[in-house]
């Protein structure tokens, strides 16, 4: 903001429309969302959530995202992580894969269980 004052690109207040202060914030989204024809409830937020999602959903890197939403990348993961299309791609492929054991790893495997069942 100090920057914006610096260089003239606002004149007095923080929100401005054609160098003059908005008187409300509120009544200026509710214009702007009836300009884009927008329907049901929206708000700020809702366009927040929107954007994350679509930003998850676009593979977009978490710290990036989060840096553009203004939001740590522990509640962006936490909270949107899951829109992302490398949530679970691990998981996914490891039970998708097939995993060939040799046959002194089933020997191993086999002895270490039977080890277990006899101290139990």
């Amino acid at each position: 903001m100090r920057r914006w004052a610096r260089l003239k690109l606002i004149a007095e207040c923080f929100v401005e429309f054609n160098g003059k202060p908005i008187a409300s914030v509120k009544k200026g989204f509710k214009s702007a969302v009836g300009l884009a024809r927008l329907t049901g409830k929206v708000t700020p937020h809702t366009l927040r959530h929107t954007a994350a999602t679509w930003l998850m959903q676009r593979g977009v890197p978490v710290w990036e995202a989060a840096g553009f939403l203004g939001m740590s990348a522990e509640v962006l993961l936490g909270t949107y992580g899951h829109h992302h299309p490398d949530f679970l791609h691990g998981a996914a492929n490891a039970i998708t894969t097939k995993h060939r054991v040799s046959v002194v790893e089933s020997v191993v495997d086999l002895d270490s269980v039977r080890e277990r069942r006899q101290k139990a």
